[in-house]
This record gives structure tokens, C-alpha cells and sequence, in this order.
């Protein structure tokens, strides 16, 4: 089985909850447990932040973020795009505490976060038309559950 939904929404950060909550009410169907959950809107919430902080650093009101969320059997798939400047090192935004906004106290931990709570990230720059954010969680639901105890 395969659902799909696609959302877009202005690049504002009052818009960043709503996000990742919508993204947390669609994987319900795979009977996600809350830490799972907790990941996903966590995962969600840095990618969508990214792109209103960094992808449009003028008029971001007026930009737009597009989410499309794929559940399949027992995964979730996340693609966060924007239409930004882009990233032009994508191997150094991609370190550690790296940040392209030091003066507005950002630890550069967006792209380690989406990493460590999905199982698969992939970042494509489109340096200068936006970046796309591919995240992947395999949810095992209860029907998993109920076979396996």
C-alpha cells in the first residue's frame, strides 16, 4: 500500500509546527510508537527551518516549502524542497556546528539532527534553485509488532 500527500506552505517560521505536525498525522497509518514520532517531527522541524533560514535570506514570507510524504508498507518518506539560493558547499554544510548564521546563535546541527533521527538523508543542492531534503524512516507497526512477539 501507498499514500501520498503533498503540502505547501509559506516560508515563515509560525508555519514550521504546522509542518512537522502534518507530516506526524500522515504516518499515523503505520502505527508509528511516539519516540518514532518525536524523529520524524524533529527530522521535519530542522529541514523546514533550514530552508526558511537559509534558503531565502530576503522575503522569505513570500517563498514557498513543499513537503511530500510517501507511507508504504512500514516507511515514511519525506522530501522537504525549496526554491532558495541553494547550498554552494554541500560537503561542508553537511559537518557538524557549520552554520552560514553565526550571528543569530544557530549550532549547525540541522543536517547531523535530520541524520540521526531518520535512517536514510539525502541532500541535493540545486545551487541556485533550491535544495531538495530526502528522509526515510522505516516505521514497523503493529501488525510487525504482533508477528515478531
Amino acid at each position: 500500500m501507498k499514500n501520498q500527500m503533498t503540502v505547501t506552505f509559506n516560508a515563515i517560521s509560525e508555519n514550521e509546527a504546522f509542518a512537522r505536525n502534518a507530516v506526524a498525522a500522515f504516518c499515523v497509518s503505520l502505527d508509528p510508537t511516539v519516540d518514532q514520532i518525536n524523529d520524524i517531527k524533529t527530522a521535519v522541524s530542522e529541514a523546514v527551518t533550514n530552508s526558511i533560514v537559509h534558503a531565502y535570506p530576503q522575503n522569505a514570507e513570500k517563498e514557498q516549502i513543499t513537503i511530500t510524504t510517501t507511507v508504504d508498507d512500514d516507511s515514511v518518506h519525506i522530501v522537504v524542497s525549496d526554491n532558495g539560493i541553494g547550498i554552494d558547499d554541500l560537503e561542508v554544510a553537511r559537518q557538524p556546528f557549520y552554520t552560514t548564521k553565526p550571528e543569530q546563535e544557530r549550532s549547525g546541527m540541522g543536517f547531523t539532527v535530520m541524520e540521526s533521527f531518520m535512517d536514510l538523508l539525502s541532500v541535493e543542492k540545486n545551487t541556485p534553485n533550491g535544495t531538495v531534503v530526502t528522509m526515510t524512516k522505516t516505521i514497523r507497526g503493529a501488525d510487525w509488532k504482533k508477528k515478531k512477539h
